[in-house]
């Protein structure tokens, strides 16, 4: 079975984090969504992990979704083992975590952009 892992905050999810996801999931037989710990969320907009969680599981594209522990993002690798891990056109590879990919020979897909959705553009519009 083939594994795609993404990762992100999922603060208010908009069309571009649905594209992602939907894309993602097609490069993989399931879709493990790990969801930024409270404690890394910086957000201005921070929406607590356990409302995300249920944000996305009521979307019904990941098969699994967990929230990521307050360190080390690799350990969540190490546990899930994907054959995948997809990126946002503007997320970078924690840098605890590219020997891992380079050791367990996961591929990297970056997803690309769409359209012209941006969390922090559609909270400004509603504040």
């Amino acid at each position: 079975m083939k594994k795609v892992l993404v990762g992100g905050c999922f603060n208010k999810i908009h069309k571009g984090h649905i594209f992602f996801l939907k894309e993602a999931k097609k490069l993989g037989d399931s879709l493990v969504v790990v969801l930024t710990h409270d404690k890394n969320n910086k957000k201005p907009y921070r929406v607590s992990a356990k409302e995300r969680k249920r944000n996305l599981e009521k979307l019904r594209i990941a098969d699994k979704v967990i929230i990521g522990a307050p360190k080390n993002f690799y350990k969540v690798v190490l546990k899930e083992k994907p054959s995948v891990i997809a990126l946002g056109y503007d997320q970078k590879l924690p840098n605890s975590v590219k020997h891992i990919v380079k050791k367990m020979n996961i591929n990297v897909v970056r997803i690309k952009k769409f359209g012209d959705y941006a969390t922090r553009k559609i909270i400004n519009k509603n504040v």
